[in-house]
C-alpha cells in the first residue's frame, strides 16, 4: 500500500486496479442534496435500504463500511481470536494477509496457480484445513488475476470450510467488473458465507468510501457494534452521495463498461502480440497478471518508470516476483499509450 501511495502514480498509470475517478458532474447532484450531518447511527436508513435493494439482501444482513479494506478488517475482527487458523488464497492481495496477521492468527495458504487459470487447487485447499480453522479468505474476481470463481466453486469452498466449523469470507470488490454477474453478490449461496464489497473500484467512486459486509443477522449486529471502535459515525455527505449513486446506478455502470470493454480489447491484442509475456485473454475485470518469461520484473518496472513514465505493479507484492499486474481502468488513450510504452520497455529488456 505504501508503494501504491508513493510510487504508483505516473503519467501513464497501468498500476491502478480501479477505474479513473468518476467526476461529480457525471451525476445529477445539487448542493441541496447534501447535508453535513444527519440521523446516521448504525447506517443512514435511506442508504441501508438502497444498498439492500441493490444487492437483493435482507437489511439485517447488511453492515455499511468505509470501503472494502475496513470491511475485511471488521469481518476478521468479529470472528477471529489469537491462535486461530486462517486459510488465505495464494497469490493474494497483500492487505488480506497482513490484516489477518494483525489478529495474531496462524496463517495457512491454499494455491490458486497460474497453471489452473488462477482457479482453486482443491487438493491444496483441503490439505490446509485444520480443526482450528475459523476462516477461509478468497477474492472473486481474483486479485491480482481477475479470475472468476463459479457458484459451484464457492459452494464447494463454503462446504469444505463448514465441515470444520469455519466461515468463508469472499472479497467481492471487483465482482461487478464481470458486468454479466447476476445477482450482484454471492451472499446466500451458503449459510457460513461472509461477503465484503464496495462501489469504490469498479465505478471510480473511491472518494465516497461506500462499502459493505454481508453476514448472518447475529454476526452483522456484532460487526455493527465492533465498528463503534473504528468508524463510529460515517461521513454523512458521503452517505448521501452513495444513495444518490444508487438512484442513478445505470449511469455509473454504463460509464464503467464504456471504459473497461474497449480497454480490455486493446489489452488482449497487446498480450497476444507479446511472446515475452505468458498470459491468457482477460475475460472480465480491471487487472491482469501475466508472467515475464525472461528477465527480472523489477528491472522492467524500474526501466518502465524511469524511461517511459509508466507504471505497472511488480508481482512481488502478490507473492509472484516473476509476474506483473496491469490495470486497465484509465481512459482508452492513456491505457493504449501505456501499453505501447510497456512494449518498448519489454523490447529494451530483451535487447
Amino acid at each position: 500500500m505504501q508503494w501504491a501511495k508513493t510510487l504508483q502514480s505516473a503519467p501513464y498509470n497501468l498500476g491502478n486496479s480501479g477505474l479513473s475517478a468518476c467526476p461529480l458532474r457525471h451525476l445529477p447532484v445539487r448542493i441541496e442534496d447534501l447535508e453535513l450531518s444527519g440521523a446516521s447511527f448504525y447506517g443512514w436508513p435511506l442508504l441501508q435500504t438502497a444498498l439492500a435493494a441493490h444487492l437483493k439482501v435482507p437489511e439485517n444482513c447488511l453492515v455499511q463500511s468505509t470501503g472494502t479494506s475496513l470491511a475485511n478488517h471488521l469481518a476478521m475482527a468479529a470472528v477471529l481470536k489469537p491462535g486461530d487458523d486462517v486459510l488465505i488464497e495464494e497469490p493474494a492481495y497483500e492487505l488480506l494477509v497482513t490484516t489477518a496477521g494483525y489478529f495474531r492468527v496462524n496463517i495457512r495458504r491454499f494455491q490458486r496457480p497460474a497453471a489452473l487459470g488462477f482457479s482453486i487447487d482443491w487438493e491444496s485447499f483441503e490439505e490446509q484445513l485444520t480443526p482450528r480453522t475459523k476462516l477461509v479468505v478468497l477474492t472473486n474476481l481474483h486479485n491480482p488475476s481477475s479470475a472468476r470463481l463459479s457458484e459451484t466453486d464457492l459452494r464447494r469452498a463454503a462446504d469444505l470450510a463448514g465441515r470444520y466449523g469455519a466461515r468463508l469470507l469472499v472479497d467481492e470488490v471487483y465482482y461487478d467488473a464481470a458486468f454479466d454477474c447476476t445477482p450482484h453478490t454471492s451472499f446466500g449461496l451458503a449459510r457460513n458465507l461472509i461477503v465484503t464489497g464496495s462501489l469504490t473500484k469498479v465505478y471510480g467512486l473511491s472518494g465516497i468510501r461506500c462499502g459493505w459486509i454481508l453476514a448472518a443477522p447475529d454476526l452483522a449486529e456484532r460487526i455493527w457494534r465492533l465498528n463503534d471502535l473504528f468508524g463510529v459515525i460515517p461521513a454523512h455527505a458521503a452517505e448521501r452521495l452513495s444513495a444518490l449513486v444508487l438512484q442513478h446506478f445505470d449511469r455509473v455502470a454504463a460509464r464503467a463498461r464504456g471504459i473497461l470493454n474497449p480497454n480490455r480489447e486493446v489489452l488482449n491484442r497487446f498480450l497476444e502480440s507479446r511472446p515475452d509475456l505468458e498470459s491468457t485473454p482477460l475475460v472480465a475485470g480491471t487487472v491482469t497478471f501475466p508472467r515475464l518469461r525472461s528477465g527480472r520484473v523489477e528491472e522492467l518496472c524500474d526501466r518502465l518508470r524511469r524511461d517511459y513514465e509508466t507504471t505497472v505493479v511488480p508481482g512481488r507484492f502478490f507473492e509472484r516476483p516473476e509476474h506483473l499486474r496491469i490495470g486497465i481502468g484509465r481512459d482508452l488513450e492513456e491505457t493504449a499509450e501505456g501499453l505501447r510504452r510497456l512494449g518498448r520497455a519489454l523490447d529494451d529488456l530483451s535487447a
